[in-house]
């Protein structure tokens, strides 16, 4: 196993910028496929032992993720008179961009992280293994900005974190404009 997960070079990040990306990363399957892959390069079939689904489903989703840029092909090997594929991601980090595609396709809307996480963590929350802060700033734009570019590179100090243990942790980030109370502008 690697020190530095994972075992193949990728670039740091990548832009999604068309919506078949933004909607191949939306299925709770492809994202626990992308999340796998940080840690080694696999091949379907240690995937599909991985998510205990049919190789054939796996697969499929594979192939979605392929084309549509986000995985690769890193390595092969024969196995018997087959060639088997071992897929790693693109990059470490993929973010969506706000710029509107050449066709005039909208990006779907119902892509949202806070989903998955607060769906993965209600079970570490009903046994009491949740750790969690929330906290609410009146900040410029370019303050938020500023600072959701040290927050990625929290976000990528946790995907290059030698692996050990049994557990496997989830870790969630984000910032967002809320309409959370603030008192008026003192005088």
């Amino acid at each position: 196993m690697a020190n530095n997960p994972p075992d193949y070079e990728l670039a740091d990040r990548m832009a999604l910028t068309r919506p078949a990306q933004v909607k191949a990363i939306g299925h709770p399957l492809r994202t626990t496929i992308l999340q796998l892959l940080h840690e080694r390069a696999a091949s379907v079939t240690e995937l599909a032992a991985a998510v205990e689904r049919p190789k054939s489903t796996v697969a499929h989703h594979v192939d979605v993720l392929t084309r549509n840029g986000l995985l690769r092909v890193v390595r092969t090997r024969k196995v018997r008179a087959i060639e088997e594929r071992f897929y790693g991601r693109t990059a470490r980090m993929f973010y969506v961009t706000a710029e509107p595609s050449p066709a005039g396709d909208a990006m779907p809307g119902d892509f949202n992280d806070f989903q998955v996480a607060a769906r993965e963590s209600a079970p570490a929350f009903e046994q009491g293994k949740l750790w969690g802060f929330i906290r609410h700033a009146r900040i410029s734009e370019d303050q938020a900005s500023q600072f959701w570019d040290r927050m990625a590179e929290l976000v990528a100090a946790f995907d290059q974190m030698p692996r050990a243990g049994e557990t496997t942790y989830g870790f969630a980030i984000g910032i967002y404009p809320t309409d959370h109370p603030t008192l008026p502008t003192a005088e």
